[in-house]
């Protein structure tokens, strides 16, 4: 899991759209939280990931997939390990 003091990136406002079933919400409030980071930074690309994920989750597999290519390369590089779809629902906790 990556370092707990990127958890704070995720909105709450997401967490609670995905975990109740507006996966469309909450992609946007993922989107407009990544919008906010630099490109191409780790806090940009958890973001991204999750953006992906969340792509993926609601069938959209290939724009996902393109997705955490992007994220998923930078978070390597950056030695971060590369968060999951369980950082929404921990987005409630934080």
């Amino acid at each position: 899991m990556a370092h707990p003091d990127l958890r704070g990136l995720v909105p709450p406002e997401a967490a609670r759209a995905f975990t109740a079933g507006d996966e469309w919400l909450a992609l946007t409030l993922l989107r407009r939280a990544r919008d906010a980071q630099a490109p191409g930074t780790v806090n940009w690309a958890v973001l991204e990931r999750l953006v992906g994920l969340v792509l993926i989750h609601v069938l959209r597999e290939v724009e996902g997939t393109f997705a955490l290519e992007r994220a998923d390369a930078l978070l390597d590089a950056a030695g971060q390990p590369r968060p999951g779809l369980d950082w929404l629902e921990a987005g409630l906790a934080g």
